[in-house]
């Protein structure tokens, strides 16, 4: 199993040891050492999983007084994923990194706490599992555009298909305010 740092410190990339042969395949989802080892000590308490056509992006979402941390992968198809950094004060704020994650690669995107998250699916269908270190709170939801020019992701479309939460929601700039703090 390898754990690789991206570009934004404690957003890791996983590549599972993958054990293939003429019957199928077999990989370790989640082991709570090795995670701890590879530098994702967090504890998980949700698993969810959405199922998206092509073109559908969802996000940029995150929480804003109880951040979830969030294990990403896919069972079937592939998107990209990406992952902002949105704690106030963090010498990386405002700042993206984008992976690709599909059925066929086994990979997995650590999304720790203060980051906010979104795919983009470019397969014709995703199912996408992620695992959480918190609770779901609507209550505490935040969200911005996915098109944010102060963010600058690169997305794989110029016109996703969307929810009208995630076309309605603000600029980084509008909800800055209310965004966690680094180190919290």
């Amino acid at each position: 199993m390898d754990f690789q740092p991206t570009a934004l410190p404690d957003v890791i990339l996983v590549q599972p040891d993958v054990h293939r042969d003429d019957r199928g395949f077999f990989f370790e989802v989640y082991h709570a050492r090795k995670y701890a080892a590879g530098g994702i000590a967090a504890s998980f308490v949700q698993d969810n999983q959405s199922r998206s056509a092509k073109g559908i992006l969802r996000g940029l979402h995150g929480q804003c007084c109880h951040p979830q941390g969030k294990l990403v992968r896919v069972i079937e198809g592939e998107i990209f994923d990406v992952a902002v950094d949105v704690r106030r004060g963090s010498p990386h704020f405002g700042d993206w990194v984008g992976v690709t994650l599909s059925g066929e690669n086994f990979h997995q995107l650590y999304v720790p706490p203060g980051f906010l998250h979104g795919f983009c699916v470019v397969s014709e269908v995703a199912d996408v599992m992620y695992k959480c270190t918190d609770f779901y709170d609507g209550h505490d939801e935040i969200g911005i555009r996915w098109d944010d020019p102060d963010l600058g992701v690169e997305w794989p479309t110029d016109s996703p298909l969307l929810s009208p939460k995630d076309a309605a929601a603000p600029l980084l700039s509008e909800i800055s305010d209310q965004l966690p703090s680094y180190g919290d």
